[in-house]
């Protein structure tokens, strides 16, 4: 499926943005330089004939986008968070990817509907509602449940979906190996192992008992945030294709003017949104990794409500600590920490020089934090991280991919809340306090307690293994039965020690 009949697709991609006039957006967004504006609308102008006419009602971008297919929105829906890199127009334009696409018919949902969950739609709810939302892989419907009155939302997959990813992820793999081909310099970049995380990534998403358990974890971990709250699973009424939560009311993030109305505090918002964010990717391990305004309610009160659970991202203990080492170093201007954790996480080679690794940082940094606090930027600071790492032969890293971009999307919406809000600032708190909690003496202390925990569990079988390796020590002359006891006293004495030491610093002890 990943040959070169793939080309086809990715010249039917440029001829569809051609078509619909897409093409000069982007190029014009991304402030793209003459030679290659001049070259992409020179492959892409002759096979116009061959690029999807896509609903003439809609504007360029989106029209292209929805007609290539649910990937390509993904892509949409990641570049209408962010009106600071392609303009607010086109942001506004591109922001009907995230949930208002056209939607299938009712119908078609309720049949989906009775065969994963074994009853007719009138069985279960007393009311179905036509489509109140619909995105690039599901659409949502309003009912209410018979029996028990509770209004609920039902997401209900796209027919044929999974056919249609499948087709986008087979072209991409086809570019990234051309690219792999045609530039070795692009290999460090590892572009069919981020085209792999991508995949991964969006087949769980095609899961829908896969996301009910993601949004049962997540309630789990945020159950006592502050200004946060998520819906609950109906686990009875939810299936593969099909999931039910209680209904989020609420006015939309994206709708700035509707949120002023109510008198919600969008500066307020913007530094929430942000500190959430960061708080479950450090604290947790475990973040929503689709934070875009069509995921994102305020009640009434003011609380923050996401929904949409099919993108979480998930990164080790390890990791996080890299990250916010990382963020750290930035925030505290400290280059030289910077480069030694790069360094000393591998992910730079061990033969290149620290020093200036750190110098090429500080001419990373410097400039961005020289910016009015409105510039100041994440994504900035990752493109041009992105510059520097090349230069020192860094590899790409695929599991912080899904963190990178959650990040840029995150950001992207604070500023569409509050378009002064200074990024490092309102992260600042929320980084120092995992730093303090994380790497200080008392998480040694504690990270200590779980090792001697863990090896507690050895401490029965010590005597054995002792036993088992004097065995195999068989072909050397026997050692005096003397000391042959003192070993087997002292994994003994050593077992016994380790798990008491383990239960006392793990708290588990009494």
């Amino acid at each position: 499926m990943r040959g070169p009949h793939n080309i086809l697709r990715l010249i039917r991609t440029g001829a569809t943005l051609e078509r619909t006039g897409a093409m000069g957006l982007i190029m014009d967004a991304f402030e793209a330089p003459p030679l290659v504006r001049g070259t992409m609308r020179f492959l892409a102008w002759p096979f116009q004939w061959l690029g999807y006419k896509g609903d003439p009602a809609s504007p360029p971008a989106p029209r292209a986008l929805t007609a290539l297919g649910p990937a390509y929105i993904k892509f949409g829906q990641i570049l209408s968070t962010r009106p600071d890199l392609v303009g607010e127009d086109l942001a506004t334009h591109l922001r009907v990817l995230q949930d208002k696409l056209p939607p299938f018919p009712v119908e078609v949902a309720k049949t989906s509907v009775a065969h994963e969950l074994g009853h007719t739609v009138d069985e279960l709810f007393e009311n179905f509602s036509e489509p109140v939302a619909a995105a690039s892989i599901a659409q949502v419907h309003k009912a209410t449940v018979r029996g028990t009155g509770e209004e609920v939302a039902v997401k209900v997959l796209r027919p044929k979906i999974e056919k249609a990813f499948r087709r986008d992820i087979d072209a991409f793999y086809f570019a990234a190996r051309m690219i792999e081909l045609l530039s070795p310099a692009s290999r460090r970049l590892r572009p069919t192992d981020v085209i792999a995380h991508f995949e991964g990534v969006v087949m769980g998403e095609l899961d829908l008992r896969l996301e009910a358990s993601s949004a049962s974890e997540f309630l789990a971990n945020t159950a006592e945030d502050e200004g946060f709250e998520l819906p609950t699973v109906k686990w009875e009424l939810s299936g593969r294709r099909v999931m039910t939560m209680g209904w989020a009311d609420g006015v939309p993030l994206g709708d700035n003017a509707a949120l002023d109305a109510a008198g919600h505090d969008r500066v307020a918002l913007g530094e929430r949104v942000l500190q959430l964010f960061l708080s479950h990717a450090l604290r947790d391990g475990y973040f929503h990794a689709d934070m875009h305004q069509g995921n994102l309610k305020v009640a009434a009160g003011g609380n923050i409500i996401a929904y949409d659970f099919g993108i979480m991202g998930h990164i080790d203990e390890y990791t996080r600590r890299v990250y916010a080492e990382i963020l750290y170093g930035f925030i505290k201007r400290d280059y030289r920490r910077v480069a030694e954790v790069h360094f000393e996480a591998g992910y730079v080679p061990a033969d290149r020089d620290v020093d200036e690794f750190a110098r090429a940082l500080r001419a990373v940094g410097e400039p961005i934090f020289g910016m009015d606090a409105n510039r100041i930027s994440m994504g900035s600071l990752l493109s041009y991280l992105f510059e520097v790492t090349e230069r020192f032969g860094m590899e790409t890293r695929t599991e912080l991919i899904l963190l990178q971009r959650t990040m840029v999307v995150v950001e992207g919406v604070a500023r569409s809340l509050s378009p002064q809000i200074n990024i490092w600032q309102v992260a600042r708190p929320v980084v120092e306090s995992y730093i303090k909690d994380s790497i200080g003496p008392r998480a040694a202390v504690r990270d200590l307690g779980k090792t001697l925990a863990v090896l507690a569990r050895y401490g029965p079988r010590l005597p054995a293994m002792v036993e088992k390796a004097l065995i195999r020590q068989s072909e050397m002359p026997e050692p005096p039965r003397t000391t042959h006891w003192l070993f087997y006293l002292i994994s003994v004495i050593a077992g016994c020690a380790i798990g008491v030491a383990g239960m006392l610093l793990a708290g588990f002890w009494p």
